[in-house]
């Protein structure tokens, strides 16, 4: 990033410092050649950079180009997303009709434990959105399957580790506050889910390994009919058979490991290409180098992901802590619901970034951004207006307590705009990891998180005697400010540098892609074509 932040959306002065794009010229020389149509290029990082937007008419023309490639990855991606977190959502909600212990303990288990390895993994497995990503954009097919393994690797190592917080899981709830029913609970439901913590384990490198190269539908097929089955089993054991947290945890286990093995399936069966040509012991090597890179991922998802967990945690020291803690359970379980839209788009954008500044595309990854932005604004304000105008009716569906249904009415202001915000800012997010910018956006959720959002929460909910609202209250400013500071990053950023960055960063982490590669990606060009026709 420089001074040149000052410059007009893509105007010509762009122009002036090119990326160093000899490089990918080098490695892949069908960028001159191949001529695919402009709503494909999204898909395969191939054509020239978009030209300068002169006017209004120019801004919509590309608007709408530049959406239909995004919506392209992103639907799919949102499905995935909704399915997959609905998994939890949906234990949860069952949970709540089982009682009203039995649905504080899978929101602490679900939040708190299970959330705070959820962080760590997907953070650490999100570098491959970096490497992936723009290693498929510069043509570099044979790196992708090495770097799974590599994830693979790191990520099964950090599972064992975590597993003595699932262990230990109901002495350390005790520990920071929380009841002896609900720690002894959600203490015993956390050691029945250790299988699912190594299910994420694996599960995150291989999301990763396919949204690089738009393998969206898989992901979304495999993800509905393990959430249709999901919800069928939920029924069965934890209501029908009675077995409460006992079939929570069998259903939950059961569920993420079909997830697992179904998408392992589609890859080992050869339609992934030469991105996968087994196992190699290339998986081993410069395992420190990748550790560091994961860490930085770790630390900037972690951090955002225990923000949450935090606002849980805090309502369970207030007085009538189990209506307190169930009922913003339910909100955050909405907001989660509503998050999976910004986290497709976040999946999209990350994909359209990455994909781009590998393949020396500035100008189209720097209106990607905006694109993303503004799409992801919308949908959180209409999601937002449904929870306002039924905001009577849709407590019922998650308890049958009173006081539950009264709180959550109460929260549901505060509910809808923290989804107009929430929404922005995993888009966000999504393009620092396409850019590589984990490290930077760590220090600003520190800085907003934790040195301004959750004291002014525990200010205004403890001293002023503000309760839940005030909690959220100042945790969603925190949120607020994290977002004003990622626009100006973003709004400041000089995307030529960053197209440089990019092609450095692959000549650091892969080979030199060969013909039979540059042969593949024209092939799954044209049947991306084909597709859209």
């Amino acid at each position: 990033m420089d001074d040149h932040f000052k410059q007009p959306l893509l105007s010509p002065s762009e122009d002036d410092h090119q990326p160093d794009s000899s490089f990918i010229r080098r490695s892949n020389p069908s960028f001159a050649s191949s001529f695919i149509p402009s709503y494909a290029s999204s898909f395969v990082a191939d054509g020239d950079d978009i030209p300068p937007i002169a006017g209004v008419r120019d801004f919509f023309k590309e608007f709408m180009i530049e959406s239909r490639k995004l919506w392209y990855l992103a639907g799919p991606a949102i499905f995935t997303s909704l399915c997959q977190y609905s998994l939890g959502a949906i234990t949860q909600t069952f949970a709540g009709h089982v009682g009203t212990l039995e649905l504080a303990a899978v929101s602490i288990e679900n939040s708190v434990i299970a959330g705070f390895s959820f962080g760590i993994l997907l953070g650490m497995g999100s570098a491959l959105e970096t490497l992936c990503g723009q290693a498929y954009g510069a043509g570099h097919l044979d790196m992708l399957g090495v770097y799974m393994q590599r994830s693979w690797v790191i990520l099964i190592v950090t599972a064992f580790i975590l597993m003595i917080f699932y262990i230990f899981a109901a002495p350390l709830l005790h520990l920071i506050g929380q009841t002896d029913e609900i720690s002894a609970a959600a203490g015993k439901l956390a050691v029945w889910m250790i299988p699912q913590l190594y299910a994420y384990a694996l599960n995150f490198p291989i999301a990763k390994f396919l949204q690089s190269q738009s393998k969206m539908m898989v992901m979304a097929w495999i993800s509905a009919i393990g959430l249709a089955l999901h919800t069928l089993l939920s029924w069965l054991f934890m209501l029908k058979l009675g077995w409460g947290l006992v079939g929570a945890a069998v259903v939950l286990n059961t569920s993420w490991w079909f997830l697992v093995v179904a998408q392992l399936v589609y890859i080992f069966s050869g339609t992934c290409g030469r991105a996968w040509s087994g196992f190699s012991l290339k998986a081993f090597q410069n395992l420190w180098g990748f550790v560091k890179l994961s860490m930085a991922s770790a630390v900037m998802l972690c951090l955002e992901t225990w923000y949450f967990m935090a606002l849980i945690l805090f309502a369970g020291y207030l007085k009538n802590a189990e209506v307190a803690v169930d009922a913003l359970s339910i909100c955050t379980n909405l907001l989660g619901w509503a998050m999976m839209v910004a986290i497709g788009c976040n999946a999209a954008i990350s994909v359209r970034v990455s994909n781009e500044l590998g393949a020396a595309h500035p100008r189209t990854a720097k209106f990607s951004v905006l694109v993303v932005v503004i799409s992801s604004f919308v949908i959180g304000l209409l999601i937002s207006l449904v929870l306002i105008i039924f905001r009577q009716q849709y407590p019922s569906l998650f308890s049958d307590s009173t006081a539950v249904k009264r709180v959550v009415y109460e929260l549901t202001p505060l509910l809808a705009f923290c989804i107009v915000i929430n929404n922005i800012q995993p888009a966000l997010s999504g393009v620092a990891i396409g850019a590589g910018w984990q490290a930077l956006v760590a220090y600003v959720n520190i800085a907003c998180y934790y040195l301004i959002g959750i004291p002014a929460g525990l200010l205004l909910g403890y001293k002023l005697n503000m309760g839940v609202q005030g909690i959220w209250i100042g945790m969603v400013g925190g949120t607020i400010i994290q977002t004003v500071v990622l626009i100006l990053i973003v709004y400041k950023t000089n995307w030529n540098k960053e197209a440089s960055v990019a092609a450095k960063r692959i000549k650091q982490w892969g080979g030199e892609p060969d013909q039979a590669n540059d042969v593949e990606k024209r092939t799954g060009e044209e049947n991306i074509v084909k597709e859209e026709l």
